[in-house]
């Protein structure tokens, strides 16, 4: 009996362990946008990119900036300081903060379906270290893809620069039944997403754009709010690289 009695007290302990994992809590940012609220949660795994982007939001930095480039079933992108009460007709998207952010790419977990948060940076060729710009940033809202279609898009990438990686049966899945870019996976960090504003994105990615993919009717960020911060949130303190150094 007295075993009985200690092995339920010891599955007890490890559902409510369990169950602590599973409701612990992320960090979350509200967009408050013309469009609409768009909520996204933090990922813990990344958590550089994590702790800038709450700085950052702490700071107002967001505050009156732009989607200044929208991709329809691509992404989303905003975050470019330099977009605040832009003239029409700018062309954005080579503003930041002054400086850059070693690379957090969590693949197979942390990868491109629809409503991922991720942040841009140079291309390739300028940047092949990866490094993300410190406050641009996407989300993404993509298509869905056929087995062969995200066969070959996997396939390009394990033959190209970021040699072979890791995918996963979740992974595929997300991409052939809700959607994604998989074709971004392994080069730019993902370190959040989209919780609850979906329907926001779908509606921005959908706008009519410029030729160089900036919304003719300006998209605003009014006010970016941070609503709560996990436990380990600020633990990186002032992990930042500056552009002078690459």
């Amino acid at each position: 009996m007295k075993k009985l009695l200690l092995l339920a007290i010891l599955i007890g302990m490890t559902a409510f362990h369990a169950q602590g994992k599973i409701r612990e809590k992320r960090s979350i940012v509200r967009l408050e946008t013309t469009m609409g609220n768009i909520r996204i949660a933090l990922n813990d795994e990344t958590p550089v990119h994590r702790d800038n982007f709450l700085k950052l939001v702490s700071e107002g930095f967001y505050d009156g900036t732009l989607f200044h480039r929208v991709v329809k079933d691509f992404v989303i992108q905003a975050g470019d300081p330099d977009s605040k009460q832009a003239p029409g007709g700018k062309i954005l998207g080579e503003g930041g903060p002054g400086y850059m952010l070693a690379p957090e790419i969590d693949l197979p977990f942390q990868y491109h379906k629809r409503g991922a948060v991720a942040m841009a940076r140079e291309d390739d060729a300028n940047n092949p270290d990866r490094l993300s710009n410190g406050s641009q940033f996407y989300i993404v809202w993509g298509k869905k893809y056929r087995p062969r279609e995200l066969a070959f898009a996997w396939a390009g990438l394990r033959g190209g620069l970021y040699g072979d990686f890791e995918t996963n049966r979740e992974m595929e899945q997300e991409y052939l039944t809700t959607g994604g870019t998989p074709g971004l996976d392994g080069g730019y960090t993902v370190f959040g997403e989209v919780i609850e504003g979906l329907n926001v994105v779908e509606n921005i990615q959908s706008t009519v754009t410029d030729s160089h993919n900036r919304p003719q009717t300006d998209i605003v960020i009014l006010h970016a709010v941070v609503e709560q911060k996990s436990k380990k949130a600020g633990a990186t303190g002032k992990r930042r690289y500056s552009p002078g150094l690459y």
